[in-house]
């Protein structure tokens, strides 16, 4: 199996706001390999931007990390001065924002953009930055890259703007990319491009990537592994494959029900309830009052989490319960608690 190239253990991010902090990453934990993509999938509001920028230690005030690790290259992130972190941000972990437009600088040209991640991490001399911006831009499929390099961002459309940003990532060749809803403000025709380039760049590079998205359909096109997130914690982690035929947590069932596509006409199906409000969190598992097989425990406290194969993990009492892995059997659990409500 591949080593992990990134490790992230316990990373826990709080947002001091009154009246109460907020919990917005919540002792999140997963490994990376080198060469696979691992899709952070979720409603809006799980947390996966959050993780991300945690991640990158991008974070604005009042947010801050609290705890845990995150290992890159056999180096805590968390630990690095400031002076050391702005060298693995671009040269060794890019990041490929949501919206382009708000990413990119406005009066500057394109080409000076990627230039610029260059001969800040010595990659390049200034003569080699233009030559080297425009073999990216061609890389990423601009049409016309030597005429474009000179463009601003707003001569280009949402489409082009977001290959402009993978550009931009890429430059100094990082083994890592994250990828924030990489095609989140596009329509599926240009959605299918940015995902056919994304696939195309990680073989041409040999990148891992990070992709958090809402779509499970772009998850089922791209990852190789789906973590899957919900109120600041990770419910589910498996092979795609695996979470999709045989998903194991009541919020990742819910999900993948709720993807059109099925009958012409059929009612869609959606998630009973709203996300919970991460300043009023339930004591217990926070998918329990939408949940349709809760128990009575569900409420007592977050469960813990439970191995279904080697490379399938979920948290979830149901699973604890048959697993034995609070001391009974899945019938003494529920003779204690009662039957699913």
């Amino acid at each position: 199996m591949p080593a992990a190239l990134l490790s992230v253990r316990g990373l826990t991010t709080v947002f001091d706001v009154p009246p109460r902090p907020i919990v917005a990453v919540d002792g999140v934990s997963f490994d990376l390999r080198r060469g696979e993509t691992l899709g952070l999938v979720g409603e809006s509001g799980s947390g996966k931007s959050v993780t991300a920028l945690s991640i990158m230690r991008l974070l604005d005030p009042p947010g801050h990390i609290t705890g845990g690790h995150v290992v890159f290259n056999d180096q805590d992130l968390l630990d690095l001065p400031e002076a050391e972190m702005r060298k693995v941000r671009g040269a060794g972990i890019g990041l490929v924002f949501q919206e382009p437009m708000a990413a990119l600088n406005p009066v500057m040209r394109v080409g000076h953009q990627i230039a610029e991640s260059l001969l800040v991490h010595g990659r390049a001399s200034r003569r080699d930055a233009r030559k080297r911006a425009i073999e990216l831009l061609e890389a990423v499929r601009i049409p016309d890259p030597a005429a474009r390099v000179d463009d601003y961002p707003h001569q280009f459309s949402g489409g082009m703007r977001q290959r402009v940003m993978i550009a931009v990532a890429l430059a100094c060749r990082p083994p890592l990319v994250i990828a924030d809803e990489p095609t989140t403000a596009l329509d599926v025709t240009v959605q299918a491009q940015i995902l056919d380039l994304l696939r195309a760049m990680k073989q041409q590079f040999d990148l891992s990537l990070l992709l958090i998205t809402h779509d499970l359909g772009v998850i089922a096109e791209t990852a190789d592994r789906v973590a899957v997130m919900y109120a600041g914690r990770i419910v589910e982690e498996g092979p795609v494959r695996a979470i999709f035929h045989n998903p194991q947590h009541p919020y990742t069932r819910g999900l993948l029900a709720s993807i059109p596509g099925g009958t012409a006409g059929a009612r869609l199906q959606a998630i009973p309830g709203m996300v919970p409000n991460l300043a009023a969190l339930p004591p217990g598992c926070a998918f329990a009052p939408r949940c349709p097989e809760r128990l009575t425990i569900c409420d007592a406290a977050p469960p813990g989490q439970t191995a279904i194969t080697d490379e399938q993990r979920v948290r979830c009492y149901l699973h604890q319960a048959a697993a034995g892995n609070d001391g009974s059997t899945n019938a003494e659990l529920r003779a204690r608690t009662g039957e699913l409500r």
